[in-house]
């Protein structure tokens, strides 16, 4: 991976636009046209698709640098890199190619009001009528909705057993509806909203796996991919608040008396502690990457655990900047509210973090986690 040329474009782009973006609800297509020349969209597709063929290692490093400062963008980024990871490995040729080249931008549709945080047991259906499938169902909240080329749509089984079965739908599909737009507290430029699906035909070669295989596919090939990778956006978001948290405390001075606010015990203490949280959190993460590839027997625990423990991280590390910087804090100009707000996110995307502490649970009981 070309690490000068991710931190060019984050800089002359991301960087940029960042403002904008939340304040805008800007969805990030700049960046993603960026990316999507640079390889870095394919960063995850087989080289012989003329992606760069890497692993969820360096997905994690573009995720975590990309939100240091746009978490909206690198939250696009890394659901692009989720639904790669079902079409890579069951989708066309012609598609693969077209995401490992950059040229095409992917999602997962998953989550929906009848279901909660159980994002495995879709309430929408999928029927055959004549030589197509009719597809109908609502997604509560989709990441890029309407701005992703295509979503790994979930729906129930079309005739076999099983929880789920997956579907590539296209953006251009007729029947394809959003009930409004996005105009949220964090995040504000990731485009997430409802989308329905109202008797959307596609082709039975849509099906992305085996009828009825949803399940086994959405918790074993998205779910440590999701789990490290929203992880990485909230560590990332750590470090661009702590960075410039310490920034501000540092140029910011009582004139009377000629002292910078970092020469305060009390806010050197606040932002160690927080220093501390947020590389605990780096070691959870990269400790999960690890049990992931070697195949640990407690890998599974592990990505349970590291999207809790970096979203309950990412809470409190952003309320410190908060804290240390006082008033300025509200400022826009600072910037600190918005990964204040930013960080708020990944604890209520499914599954949540107290659905993920009653997984854990189960798990460290031996007790069936998804049963």
């Amino acid at each position: 991976m070309n690490h000068n040329e991710l931190n060019q474009i984050i800089e002359t782009v991301v960087a940029k636009n960042a403002e904008k973006i939340d304040r805008e609800s800007f969805y990030p297509k700049s960046a993603l046209d960026a990316l999507g020349k640079a390889g870095i969209l394919g960063l995850i597709s087989a080289k012989e698709m003329g992606g760069q063929g890497f692993g969820l290692r360096e997905a994690s490093q573009v995720v975590e640098n990309l939100a240091k400062v746009c978490p909206s963008t690198a939250m696009v980024t890394m659901m692009h890199f989720c639904g790669t990871v079902v079409i890579e490995k069951y989708g066309a040729k012609e598609l693969r190619k077209k995401i490992a080249t950059g040229n095409h931008v992917t999602t997962l549709a998953w989550s929906e009001n009848g279901s909660r945080s159980h994002f495995w047991a879709p309430i929408g259906t999928a029927k055959k009528n004549d030589n197509k499938i009719l597809i109908n169902s609502q997604k509560s909240w989709v990441t890029s909705a309407c701005e992703a080329d295509s979503y790994v749509w979930s729906t129930q089984p079309l005739s076999a057993e099983g929880a789920s079965t997956l579907w590539l739908v296209t953006n251009d599909s007729v029947g394809l509806q959003q009930p409004f737009k996005f105009d949220g507290l964090g995040l504000r430029g990731n485009a997430s909203s409802p989308l329905k699906a109202e008797n959307i035909k596609v082709d039975e070669s849509s099906m992305l796996g085996n009828d009825g295989a949803g399940f086994d596919i959405m918790i074993g090939d998205v779910l440590p991919v999701f789990s490290t990778l929203i992880s990485s956006g909230s560590i990332g978001l750590m470090e661009g608040a702590i960075s410039r948290a310490i920034k501000h405390v540092s140029s910011t001075q009582h004139e009377h008396i000629k002292t910078s606010l970092a020469e305060l015990p009390t806010i050197r203490a606040y932002l160690a502690k927080a220093t501390i949280k947020k590389d605990m959190a780096r070691t959870l993460r990269d400790d999960t990457i690890q049990a992931i590839e070697s195949g640990r027997e407690d890998a599974v625990l592990r990505v349970l655990e590291v999207k809790a423990a970096t979203a309950e991280i990412a809470l409190e590390v952003t309320d410190t900047a908060m804290r240390v910087c006082g008033g300025a804090a509200f400022r826009k100009d600072l910037g600190i509210e918005r990964y204040f707000r930013d960080s708020r996110a990944a604890f209520v995307m499914a599954p949540t973090s107290d659905v993920l502490y009653d997984f854990i649970g189960k798990a460290v009981c031996g007790l069936p986690v998804f049963g």
